[in-house]
């Protein structure tokens, strides 16, 4: 039996969209709910799947795996050929010490920045925080040095690996609200954006009719 990933909309769930990007890259056979968040039932539909409440989670046979970081771990061991890490020992480290600070940190930016397929590109309608330029210049620092050592490929580390994943959500906020970047880490949001999968991703949350207020802007 292929896996089955649940997650939220389309439209507006970045973490959803990290290990669904993963899987349809390497081509990996799995089935697909959809369970639109913020509805009376939406608590017990994700209830009935995830322990933690949550979505994204992952289902393989008995095997129940939630948080996008922890899903993409397992898929990457689940099916060695993906590759989810950098060979290189150092390459390795830094792109999940990358991960692990975009799974726990830019807070700012996720707050005042929310993924939003059917925004149409145009900056902020609000003056933005401080600690969104910072999280914004730190995102654009890390894309700019990683694809000046990059060798082999266009994504962070040359070739698609975890890493890219974890960043993806956030290239479509750069996208969206217009957010400012130099040369270099501008195309690897278009890289990312280029992605066939992503652009699947993308044209499926700007058909869906649900509309979370909180996430409008």
């Amino acid at each position: 039996m292929n896996p089955t990933l649940v997650i939220g909309n389309k439209n507006y769930s970045s973490w959803s969209l990290r290990p669904w990007l993963f899987l349809k890259h390497h081509g990996i056979p799995f089935e697909e709910i959809r369970i639109p968040l913020y509805r009376e039932d939406s608590q017990a539909r994700i209830a009935a799947h995830s322990p933690a409440g949550k979505v994204p989670v992952l289902v393989d046979g008995g095997i129940t795996v939630w948080d996008s970081l922890a899903i993409l771990e397992y898929l990457a061991e689940r099916y060695p050929a993906t590759q989810g890490w950098p060979e290189a020992p150092a390459d390795r480290a830094q792109a999940r010490a990358l991960s692990a600070e975009m799974h726990s940190g830019f807070q700012a930016l996720r707050t005042h920045c929310g993924m939003n397929c059917r925004r149409p590109p145009a900056p902020p309608h609000k003056e933005l925080p401080e600690a969104v330029h910072k999280d914004v210049a730190r995102i654009g620092r890390i894309w700019r040095e990683c694809r000046e050592r990059a060798a082999g490929g266009p994504w962070l580390f040359g070739r698609f690996t975890i890493a890219d994943a974890m960043y993806a959500p956030v290239a479509l906020r750069f996208w969206t609200y217009r957010l400012e970047a130099d040369a270099v880490a501008l195309a690897y949001r278009d890289t990312v954006l280029g992605h066939p999968a992503m652009s699947e991703w993308i044209e499926a949350g700007r058909a869906e009719t649900e509309v979370i207020p909180a996430f409008e802007d």
